[in-house]
């Protein structure tokens, strides 16, 4: 029987998914992608994310503030994350990190609400789901503030190999998804190639970044098994063996476990 995927990072309480995420999760079961993690961009996405986990054996949530909306963070929602971050389909703290690219809200309150919900994944014993565009130094310094007490992945990385091993050091995972397929994507692949293969895990970020050949279509989490089909290539492994690998690496990070629905 072939191994299933999951997809650990698919935005299914997007607005792009309202009519359809449903269908999309049926599409994804039909990939053979039976476990999809979604991630909170605010307190009512997170809120979201928990629902719709709830309609699903295979979906699970994560819950947190992204730094494009950093600047709506307050000590409310921060306990209200921690006691979201309780039922039983969560499974990280997340997205969180910080966009020096848009800067839809000031660095100095992105720098203040990462640090702050690391501290939440301190507390409450999760894992954290890191977005870093263009501020490679400065979240490399958070992660590093705390070295021992938090680990996680860094989503769709985009950073270089030396910063993949120095967050692998951390006990970070590195996550890929379509931009592995672009043909001008040099980075990524050169840190598919060195990163350890225990280390990384495959995603969508649906329904941003479609894998070749859907560019210019909306992502959605069945297009993982695109990536997986070009980290194969990259590492040169049976398709058995890397879902095998892969599968073990979501459970150690998320405790969540690949089965077929």
């Amino acid at each position: 029987m072939r191994l299933p995927l999951a997809d650990t990072h698919a935005h299914l309480n997007d607005g792009q998914f309202e009519a359809d995420w449903q269908e999309a999760v049926e599409r994804a079961k039909e990939a053979g992608v039976t476990q999809i993690i979604i991630p909170g961009s605010d307190y009512e996405t997170s809120q979201r994310a928990v629902e719709q986990s709830e309609k699903y054996a295979g979906l699970f949530a994560a819950i947190g503030v992204h730094p494009h909306d950093a600047k709506t963070y307050s000590e409310e929602v921060r306990l209200r994350l921690i006691e979201l971050s309780s039922h039983p389909k969560v499974v990280a703290i997340g997205e969180i990190g910080l966009d020096y690219y848009y800067n839809h809200s000031p660095r100095e309150v992105q720098l203040a609400v990462f640090r702050d919900q690391m501290q939440v994944a301190a507390e409450t014993g999760r894992v954290v789901i890191v977005h870093d565009r263009e501020a490679h130094a400065d979240t490399l310094q958070i992660l590093e503030e705390y070295a021992g007490v938090v680990r996680g992945v860094l989503h769709c990385f985009s950073g270089s190999t030396e910063m993949a091993r120095r967050c692998v050091e951390l006990g970070y995972y590195i996550g890929f998804g379509g931009t592995l397929t672009f043909k001008n994507a040099k980075r990524p692949l050169e840190v598919a190639r060195e990163v350890p293969l225990d280390r990384i895990v495959l995603e969508t970020d649906s329904p941003y970044l479609a894998p070749v050949p859907h560019r210019g279509k909306r992502n959605e989490p069945a297009y993982v098994v695109e990536v997986f089909n070009k980290l194969a290539e990259i590492r040169g492994l049976s398709h058995a063996e890397l879902r095998s690998q892969l599968n073990r690496n979501v459970a150690a990070l998320f405790q969540i476990y690949a089965y077929n629905q």
